[in-house]
């Protein structure tokens, strides 16, 4: 979820479903061919190779489940090749992680499973070979329209493996005969293995490069979080108590929680959750912007957050959809004129929602991000909740959506499943291997959000239309 650029404010939400391809394919596979990489023989000593893959990072790196980035910028106007390469070439290769390819820590191949731990070993990288134009043929937007058009170009973006032999990421540049919806006459689409780093590292990167359109010299501005006044009174020692044993309480439940959904608790079948093979597909992604204002009008009249009113958006939006849907099921696929009452009575749904857990939050300068040292370091320092949702009709009051996710978002709060998440993650992947570490997939969707730019940016001199991402290589439909 990111702040547009747009001087009238709204929030660009991308929503990932799963599409079948109208030929098999599968993302290529995790275990590494012999790669180039200019030195004789780079598995001999890791001193040369650099540092090694993370825990969490290897999880990326699971057989059947590599997990992307995708960032989505609109242009205002069309993107020159040479100028455009060069600014990303400046911006991307003064960086480890974007100069560096993965290796196997031994020199045989990786074991049955993929879970050879990996090191990162630099390269030279031919910008070439990262940064793609693709020719727009004016009778392609005319036939589909030119936002159907950039949505079926995304699509098959997702499709296309990464080489491994190479850093993994790469940028998608498409230069448009007609205007989108939003504005955009150019549409650049940045993708990076999940390895790499998280959403929080990735943007810190994109702020350093980025310029505040009303002043081509000056970086946007860093999101600053609000600190919570501090309460006038003290503590009863029976307060803190109670709240520490609270705690306790709710991470404990939520840990047998987390443990169950890993190993069997699966949500019930429902048309929103993909098959096992979704991984394996092409997604298309969809960007659907709402304004700013009209969130902050429910937040204040509900005392909630901006997310509290946004998980309540979605939650009724859910129901309603889901509702719809169950109803075309029941009755053949036909449309049903009344949406009340064609849900399950037992449907278990649930989102898997994931945090920044660094020491220090917010988007730091990438600078301090790249220092091993710091409090904010870059990489992937993610935890997860599993967030259930209540999928019924509240046509009464529908604000009791908001009020839901008011009260769920404060269980969630009082308890430290997210750190717990990350560390028990760490521990099964180093004592078990894949065969026990993954990904959560039980749930059916994934949610995550991402503070942007707080005022109209340009991005190698060409003004910003809107931006924003999304990940894609999990069987589930995320929401970011």
């Amino acid at each position: 979820m990111f702040e547009s650029t747009d001087p009238r404010p709204f929030i660009t939400f991308i929503a990932e479903t799963h599409m079948k391809a109208n030929a098999t394919f599968e993302f290529q596979s995790p275990l590494l061919k012999p790669i180039k990489t200019g030195l004789e023989n780079p598995t001999k000593d890791h001193g040369e190779l650099g540092d090694p893959l993370s825990p969490m990072a290897r999880l990326f790196h699971r057989p059947g489940s590599s997990l992307y980035i995708m960032g989505l910028v609109g242009s205002k106007t069309t993107i020159d090749p040479h100028h455009f390469k060069a600014g990303v070439a400046s911006a991307f290769l003064a960086y480890p992680r974007f100069t560096s390819l993965l290796v196997p820590d031994k020199e045989d191949t990786f074991a049955g499973d993929g879970s050879t731990k990996m090191r990162w070993v630099k390269t030279n990288v031919d910008i070439d070979q990262h940064v793609f134009f693709s020719k727009t043929d004016p009778k392609d937007t005319s036939h589909v329209g030119v936002d159907k058009f950039v949505e079926e170009y995304t699509r098959e973006i997702t499709g296309i493996p990464m080489d491994m032999s190479k850093p993994l990421w790469d940028v998608h540049v498409l230069n448009l005969d007609k205007m989108t919806t939003q504005g955009a006459m150019a549409v650049a689409l940045f993708r990076f293995h999940h390895s790499i780093g998280d959403g929080t590292s990735l943007m810190s990167l994109f702020m350093s490069f980025t310029r505040k359109a009303s002043d081509p010299n000056a970086k946007p501005s860093l999101p600053v979080f609000s600190k919570k006044k501090q309460q006038t009174y003290s503590m009863s020692k029976i307060h803190k108590f109670l709240s520490s044993l609270r705690l306790l309480w709710n991470t404990l439940v939520d840990v047998l929680n987390l443990l169950a959904t890993a190993f069997f608790l699966d949500d019930t079948s429902n048309p929103l959750k993909g098959p096992k093979d979704a991984r394996q597909r092409p997604r298309r992604i969809i960007l659907k912007s709402v304004r700013l204002e009209d969130i902050k009008l429910v937040k204040n009249i509900t005392k909630t957050t901006l997310n509290d009113v946004v998980m309540g958006v979605i939650e009724s939006a859910l129901s309603r959809y889901l509702n719809r849907r169950y109803g075309e099921i029941n009755r053949g696929g036909n449309r049903v004129k009344n949406n009340i009452g064609n849900l399950p009575q037992k449907l278990r749904f649930r989102a898997t929602m994931y945090f920044n857990i660094r020491a220090v939050q917010g988007i730091q300068a990438v600078e301090n991000m790249i220092n091993k040292d710091s409090l904010a370091r870059w990489g992937n320092q993610l935890g997860y909740v599993i967030y259930p949702l209540k999928i019924m009709m509240r046509d009464n009051n529908p604000l009791d959506y908001v009020y839901r996710a008011q009260a769920m978002m404060h269980r969630k709060k009082a308890s430290m499943e997210s750190y717990f998440s990350y560390h028990i993650g760490r521990f099964f992947l180093n004592a078990f291997g894949f065969k026990v570490a993954s990904i959560p997939v039980n749930p059916s969707m994934w949610f995550s959000n991402m503070i942007g730019p707080q005022e109209e940016i340009s991005i190698f001199g060409y003004p910003v239309a809107y931006l924003g991402c999304t990940c894609f290589g999990q069987t589930v439909v995320s929401f970011i």
